[in-house]
């Protein structure tokens, strides 16, 4: 059962996922701590009424101090949107989703909306997500999953997203669910980084 942190930015969709796996005892983590980089959005909201501890901090800093509270295995960005620089004892245990295959479409920049209206506008017939760990570069650090949708050539942006989030909402937990049975480094060592 892993230790978890949740970092986000806004609304709290992946926490409600998180959470309710949790309570439906198909993911193994546990959560610690909810932190958002935006004070007064509905995700720390959400977080206070589910019962976890929530905080605003605005910098990398504000976050690993009140990450020492806490006793975390990993550290989860769920919808965050702002690159993280984790303690160095979280180093390699800091997990992203991204709503895209990477290598494509990913980087500085490519988030959300961005992501969804570049994989329209280049007439792909499938995106996806990728569920990795964090680096000190956007989207880049080992692949733990990813998850293909296949794309109708009518499908604009807003419902690329929505089936892009559909599966990120299978795939995130599973992800994790994959680090607590092979471990961290299980992960980080499969790859030339």
């Amino acid at each position: 059962m892993l230790k978890m942190a949740v970092l986000l930015s806004g609304s709290g969709r992946t926490l409600d996922n998180f959470h309710e796996r949790i309570e439906a005892g198909t993911l193994a983590a546990e959560i610690q701590v909810v932190i958002s980089n935006v004070e007064g959005v509905l995700g720390l909201e959400k977080a206070r009424n589910y019962g976890y501890p929530a905080f605003h901090a605005a910098s990398n800093d504000e976050i690993n101090t009140i990450l020492k509270d806490y006793s975390v295995d990993i550290v989860c960005l769920a919808g965050y949107l702002k690159l993280y620089t984790p303690p160095a004892e979280l180093a390699r245990a800091v997990i992203n989703i991204h709503p895209s295959l990477i290598p494509s479409f990913c980087g500085d920049g490519y988030y959300g909306h961005h992501v969804h209206e570049d994989v329209k506008a280049h007439g792909c017939t499938v995106s996806g997500c990728t569920v990795h760990f964090a680096n000190e570069k956007y989207d880049e650090g080992p692949i733990i999953l990813q998850q293909c949708v296949e794309l109708d050539y009518d499908d604009d942006a807003d419902t690329i997203a929505s089936k892009v989030f559909e599966r990120e909402c299978e795939a995130f937990p599973e992800a994790i669910n994959r680090v607590a049975e092979k471990g961290i480094e299980f992960f980080w060592k499969r790859v030339n980084m």
